[in-house]
């Protein structure tokens, strides 16, 4: 599977780059790229505002982290990188002014690229996501995706599935190969929910008891 990690806004609500705002000493864009990784051997970042730097102390903190031994857990973890190690890729998105859709949909096309069996979705801002959900998303989209008859059904199967917390829906995004490549084709959609509701032909729903699926980060106090 690959994931997308949507970092590209200006972040003026936080008076920062979002990206690189710290909890418990590590950056949100770090802590999303190491969640995605529990179930994704690829991820991609999508940057825009202050993509130099946002890249630049990204690579730092990685390096750091892989110097204190502290990423090899997460390969070992990894359901999705064991056999080949875990990779991250940077995309620069120079239209990002034009909101998250524009950017999801660059993050997709990219994605869609590396031609993965899944693929899941997940902004910057939802640093407080378990991995426990993203490793129950993945279960859910592998027993939908080995229920299809064969290859041609399966490369044609357009579904998404949503985390929910008490009924309120949440990230990351589950899309099959199939959705996520329309999803990235639509330039007409309003915003990614319109996209999805326009492709999906089937969206499920799994319900999780992880708050962090609706808690976005905007400010440094936490809404």
């Amino acid at each position: 599977m690959v994931g997308v990690v949507l970092a590209a806004g200006a972040s003026t609500r936080m008076g920062s780059p979002k990206p690189l705002v710290k909890v418990r000493g590590e950056s949100f864009l770090v802590r999303t790229v190491r969640l995605l990784w529990t179930s994704c051997d690829r991820v991609v970042v999508v940057l825009g505002s202050n993509a130099t730097r946002v890249q630049s102390q990204v690579e730092k903190e990685f390096q750091a982290l892989l110097g204190e031994g502290r990423l090899h857990g997460d390969v070992r973890r990894s359901r999705g990188g064991r056999k080949h190690g875990l990779e991250l890729r940077f995309v620069v998105h120079r239209g990002w002014k034009q909101g998250m859709f524009s950017s999801a949909r660059v993050g997709l096309k990219a994605a869609a690229d590396l031609k993965p069996r899944a693929v899941l979705l997940l902004p910057v801002d939802h640093p407080a996501v378990k991995p426990e959900s993203v490793v129950a998303l993945a279960d859910v989209m592998e027993q939908a995706l080995a229920a299809t008859r064969n290859a041609r059904e399966r490369a044609r199967f357009s579904y998404a599935l949503v985390p929910r917390y008490l009924r309120r829906r949440g990230h990351p995004l589950m899309m099959s190969p199939a959705l996520a490549r329309a999803v990235a084709a639509d330039a007409a959609a309003a915003h990614l929910g319109d996209a999805v509701r326009r492709h999906a032909r089937l969206v499920g729903y799994l319900d999780v008891s992880d708050s962090g699926v609706v808690l976005n980060r905007n400010t440094r106090g936490g809404r």
